[in-house]
């Protein structure tokens, strides 16, 4: 392995544990589809995966509830940045594509390559990385390299207000209780330059609708 390699690895490893840490702990919201999770690795992906922590042949809510930070960075390493295909994008998109990924699947990448058809890239919009994807992304980047990261992290940030916009009980995480920007659009947020955050005056007025 040379030491550029290492340098990745370790580079790709502090990504996964920051997504780790800003996921938090367990928690079981009935407002969130994904169920039962914990450092942000649901129910659902350790069913698929076939995580029986505690050994008695079934994968439920007690195997999330033992479910180790280290393990969580493995799994988020392994599946949700390099099978997906997220390590041939350019690297100013892996930290915010890795963790939208964790957050909404293949809908992070979705949302890229509806960002490249508006930058007049032709790719189809499925919600996999594959050659057309890696190779549009290349060019975007090629065209606008100072820009492309806050274009994806706007569009993301808008991907959220849009989810919340259609599903009332989702706009407690887009929308704080006393009307801050809740942790979706931090979130979001956190991935673009700062000259493009929303004040909290704009952000007031685009939440406004929800009363």
């Amino acid at each position: 392995m040379t030491t550029d390699q290492i340098t990745a690895d370790d580079r790709v490893r502090r990504i996964a544990e920051e997504i780790v840490a800003r996921e938090g702990g367990y928690v079981n919201d009935p407002d969130d589809p994904g169920g039962a999770t914990n450092f942000g690795v649901t129910l659902g992906t350790m069913q698929r995966l076939g995580l029986d922590i505690t050994g008695d042949g079934r994968v439920t809510e007690a195997d999330v509830r033992r479910l180790s930070r280290a393990q969580a960075v493995q799994i988020f390493t392994t599946h949700y940045f390099l099978r997906p295909r997220i390590a041939e994008l350019p690297p100013a998109l892996h930290a915010t594509v890795f963790d939208m990924y964790v957050n909404a699947g293949a809908n992070a990448v979705k949302i890229l390559q509806r960002l490249l058809m508006d930058m007049r890239q032709e790719v189809a919009v499925d919600g996999i990385i594959g050659p057309q994807t890696i190779a549009a992304t290349a060019r975007a980047q090629a065209a606008a390299p100072d820009h492309l990261a806050d274009a994806y992290g706007i569009a993301r940030r808008n991907y959220y207000f849009a989810l919340a916009d259609r599903r009332p009980a989702s706009r407690k995480y887009a929308r704080r209780r006393d009307g801050g920007k809740g942790g979706w659009i931090r979130r979001a947020e956190e991935f673009i330059s700062p000259r493009f955050h929303l004040t909290e005056a704009q952000f007031r007025a685009r939440v406004a609708a929800w009363g």
